[in-house]
């Protein structure tokens, strides 16, 4: 039997965190048994589901790098499927019509809740005949649910989970318009699409119950279930806007790599060991379902940061240059062009070394399209005293007779002036790295020099003894 999972998420707004995981998860494991990940679009709700939103899920699970390995799935293609499958529970009787009003429904919640019951449909037309209903009248088609024993899932990251079958109502399963609710559409189009396994938040525990009413009445057999503890924020909380990003979306756009985000998301709720940054093969090899936890896992922006600096001192140079270049465009006061460019790629394996996110390593960068003459940050103002400048006017006599301007010749003529000149060689390179910067911060000042070429040395110290 090959493995089937699914990812199936409503397109009413933007991947969310918590469903990226599922998805995450759900991609590993058909990944690491051999089997096969499949996409599934719940669009029932035709009023909020847009294609706006389709794309960018399609947008999001893409970046992650989760691929599906079957056209996907619109579950408002099947609606006739769902309701064939519906009439079929009527005629066999497990099913059956509901004529009750909505204003009927309302007093009957509104009496269960005076006498302390739960608010749920009474079953009034459980046993009743149709023909009792008034001519023309629009009905619901409801499934019978048990009455008597209990319902138990065998929860591969909850265990062993039991409901009293008490506890289960006649759901709705076609509405008075014809069109399948969602805890009938996703039974059906779980079982036409043979999958195996549904690994989804554990929000969706109580519909596992519901839904089960449904194999059952069928002769289904049931897939095998793992609901996965919800994401929270870092005080427990339910992750929120007032946390941070929630959306995959918003972790790119700020920076993020998603091989970190998908490395962190891993973490969150599942371990191995000591085992921290894991590459995607090995993430496939590891995982397994038996290594997710049942408690909540809390969102810590910081770790996320963390890892995700450890995944750009390992990305390709020339993937965060393009990267960089794509954020800086369009900044007032920058010129990104092909020597920009240069510039960055050269720089990049220094300029990786601090950043914690792709909007750091661009803001790093920045420097480095700026043109003369450009504004100096209040530390780097600091520095370029009176008598900084006369040495900085020493020191570009020398970078102009400098024959060799690679990062080695540089750092030998810098320790060489400063000896001369008696300052240390950090009195010399501070100066020079605020001149050639605006900032107190860059890359080692050897290979800041050689990035920026001897041209452009000279006309950005020039700038600074001049204005």
């Amino acid at each position: 039997m090959t493995i089937r999972t699914r990812f199936a998420p409503s397109p009413t707004g933007l991947l969310h965190i918590g469903n990226a995981r599922a998805a995450l998860f759900n991609y590993l494991f058909a990944r690491h048994v051999g089997g096969q990940f499949l996409l599934r679009i719940e669009d029932t709700d035709r009023e909020r589901s847009t294609q706006k939103a389709v794309d960018v899920l399609f947008e999001g699970l893409r970046w992650m790098g989760l691929d599906w390995d079957e056209e996907p799935v619109f579950q408002s293609s099947r609606q006739p499927r769902h309701t064939e499958v519906a009439l079929q529970l009527l005629e066999q009787g497990d099913a059956y019509r509901c004529y009750c009003t909505p204003e009927e429904l309302t007093a009957m919640r509104e009496q269960a809740m005076k006498e302390g019951r739960p608010p749920r449909y009474n079953g009034y037309w459980r046993d009743r005949d149709p023909s009792e209903a008034p001519p023309g009248a629009s009905y619901t088609v409801r499934i019978k649910a048990p009455r008597e024993g209990e319902t138990v899932v065998n929860d591969l990251v909850q265990g062993e989970v039991r409901v009293a079958n008490t506890e289960l109502d006649d759901m709705i399963i076609l509405r008075a318009d014809g069109t399948p609710t969602y805890q009938h559409a996703v039974v059906v189009d779980d079982h036409d699409m043979a999958i195996t396994h549904v690994i989804r938040g554990d929000d969706h525990l109580t519909n596992t119950f519901r839904q089960s009413m449904i194999y059952t009445a069928m002769g289904w057999e049931r897939p095998n279930f793992a609901h996965l503890p919800l994401i929270h924020g870092p005080d427990g909380a339910k992750l929120s806007k007032r946390h941070g990003a929630q959306s995959v979306v918003e972790f790119r756009d700020m920076g993020y790599l998603p091989e970190a985000l998908c490395n962190y998301l891993l973490r969150l709720g599942w371990g191995h060991g000591d085992a921290e940054i894991l590459s995607r093969p090995e993430q496939i090899e590891l995982f397994d379902l038996d290594g997710v936890g049942r408690a909540p896992s809390r969102m810590d922006y910081a770790k996320l940061s963390h890892i995700n600096g450890v995944w750009l001192r390992q990305a390709d140079d020339d993937r965060l240059t393009a990267d960089v270049v794509e954020r800086l465009t369009g900044r007032d006061g920058l010129v990104v062009d092909d020597v920009a460019r240069a510039r960055i790629r050269t720089l990049m394996p220094g300029l990786k070394e601090r950043a914690r996110t792709l909007v750091e390593l661009a803001d790093s960068a920045a420097f480095l399209a700026r043109p003369v003459p450009f504004a100096f940050d209040a530390k780097a103002e600091k520095l370029l005293t009176p008598e900084a400048r006369t040495m900085l006017r020493g020191l570009s006599h020398e970078l102009a007779a400098l024959g060799d301007f690679t990062p080695e010749a540089l750092d030998a003529a810098l320790r060489a002036f400063a000896e001369t000149s008696g300052l240390k060689l950090g009195q010399v390179a501070q100066p020079v790295r605020a001149a050639l910067t605006g900032t107190t911060t860059s890359p080692g000042i050897d290979a800041t020099l050689a990035a920026l070429g001897r041209d452009e040395v000279l006309a950005r110290i020039g700038a600074v003894l001049h204005g």
